[in-house]
Formats: C-alpha cells, structure tokens, sequence
C-alpha cells in the first residue's frame, strides 16, 4: 500500500488520555511507515497550563512512527478551531488525512481499514468521509463494512476533494434545509442532529463535526462505516470538555481486520434500519433513563 495518509491527532490537556490514545496508536500495523502531526492546543487558562504542560512533555517522548511532528499553539484555539485548521493544512500538505483526538483507543488494523479505503474510494466523489466508530448494533447480517449518510467524528479519514465541500457557516447550512432534509438528516428523528445545529447557532455548543456531517449530507455524500467499530471512545469518564459520564456509546473493539468494503456507493438499507434501530432504544426505558440520570448526578458532586 503506498502514500499512506498522515495522522492527524488532537491533544489538549488530558495526559492519561493522550498516552493510552498513543499506544495503542503505536500497536496499529501502519503506524512504522505512517507520519504523525500532533496538535497541541494552548491553555485556556492558568487552571489549565500545567496539564497542558504534561502533555506536551509526553508527547515529546513518542516514538514508533515514520515521522512526528508537534504543533504547539500558543493561544487556545478550542477544539473545532484546531480540527478544521489542522485537517485543511495537511489535506492541502497530502491530499488525505486521517483524524484522531486524545482519548480514542484503536484496532491494531485501524490504519490499514482507513488507508485501504481512502485508496479504494480515493475517486469516488459521492463518498466523502470513512468513520472507524461504530454503535453496537443488534445485527448479525451486516457487511463488515458499508455506506450510511451521516458522518462518525471518533476516528475518521477523508480527502481534499471532500473537505473542500466542508462549510463551516452555520446559516448558509441552515437554508438549505427543508422539513424533509431535517428528517432525512436526524434518521429519521431519532437523534438529535437537528438541535445540534440549532445549538450550535445559539453559542450552545462549538462542534466541528456537526457542521462536517451537514456539509457531506447537503453534498448527497456518503460515509464508510465498519459494522464492528475499531475504536473505543474513552473519555465519557467525565474528564472531556465534551462529553457527559455515560457508557451507551461503549463498544467492544472489532479485534479482526476489514477485508471486505462496498462495491456499489449506495446507503446500505438494512444497515440504516438497524442504526435507527439502536439510536431510538439506545437509552432504554425510562426507569434506565432515571437511573442513569442520578449515576451522572452523584458523578458531578
């Protein structure tokens, strides 16, 4: 496999975080040959140097890649800032990109799922976005791999002739929605994406990712998904900036290799059902719901 893609990974202030993300990174079966660019963010805050100071001392540490370089920011560029700055610079560097941030343990062959579909789609124009997360989903039939129209952020990959449909004005995204897109695009309101723009709008939030998903969906733009996710994410322990203590979104790592990807570049119908499927049971009944409501309140105090 030649002209692997860059690694982009975004670091801020979680040392523990930013170490298991590397080492696991380390163990993928790409990393020798595959060139790291680690974005460090600068601190928000006095409360927050000495954090962001750890990790900087760690990362200088790492080894086991063909190349590593760290970009340190001086001003605190916030996570949405970093990404888009980050993913257009070396998009516009290798034309392909593969993005992690701090606190995403990987599959030993996630490298190789990302760089053997950026290769394999590399001309596609329709497919825009290759996500290496998945939700547990109750199916035995799916492909190992498949097309579905919104876009996973925990470990993803693209190209520049995608990013350059990336449109980060929320009201130019906005208009172009009618009842049936806003539907279409919340899976058929069964998550919030929808709000997540509207949040976004209203300063109630600062995501990246939303407004990326927005712009592959207003695209007609597809993204590749395994049916067994080859990453875990780690940081809903309380400790991001983003994410509340909860353990839906708690996969167990596909430990087997991706070997078979979709010849035809349609949504997959059965896939899309059982994605729908989980995301309108994913937060159980409602004594699962009270539950859980007071496990995140006891975990606050």
């Amino acid at each position: 496999m030649q002209n692997l893609a860059p690694i982009a990974l975004f670091v801020y202030n979680r040392p523990q975080h930013t170490e298991r993300t590397l080492k696991f990174l380390q163990q993928n079966e790409l990393a020798a040959d595959s060139r790291l660019y680690i974005f460090s963010d600068g601190a928000k805050s006095k409360v927050d140097e000495d954090k962001v100071n750890e990790v900087r001392n760690f990362i200088k540490t790492i080894d086991g890649f063909k190349s590593i370089k760290i970009i340190e920011s001086e001003t605190n560029k916030g996570l949405a800032n970093s990404v888009i700055e980050g993913v257009s610079y070396l998009n516009q560097t290798y034309g392909q990109v593969i993005v992690f941030e701090d606190d995403l343990i990987s599959s030993p062959h996630t490298l190789t799922y990302f760089n053997e579909a950026l290769d394999r789609y590399r001309h596609e124009p329709k497919v825009m976005h290759i996500g290496a997360y998945m939700y547990v989903l109750n199916h035995e039939n799916l492909p190992q791999s498949f097309f579905y129209r919104a876009a996973t952020s925990w470990g993803w990959a693209t190209w520049k002739r995608a990013w350059q449909h990336f449109e980060p004005n929320i009201d130019n995204l906005i208009q172009q929605f009618d009842a049936t897109k806003k539907q279409a695009f919340s899976i058929d309101n069964t998550m919030n994406f929808w709000k997540q723009m509207q949040d976004f709008k209203h300063g109630k939030n600062n995501s990246w990712a939303i407004r990326w998903y927005a712009s592959i969906f207003l695209n007609g733009g597809l993204t590749l998904n395994p049916s067994q996710s080859l990453v875990n994410n780690i940081g809903h322990d309380g400790t991001g900036i983003h994410s509340g203590i909860n353990d839906i979104y708690n996969v167990v790592i596909n430990p087997k290799p991706i070997t078979e990807f979709p010849k035809t570049i349609t949504e997959d119908k059965e896939a899309y059902q059982a994605i729908k499927h989980f995301l309108a049971h994913r937060k159980g009944s409602l004594w699962d719901r009270i539950k859980r409501f007071i496990h995140e309140k006891l975990n606050k105090k």
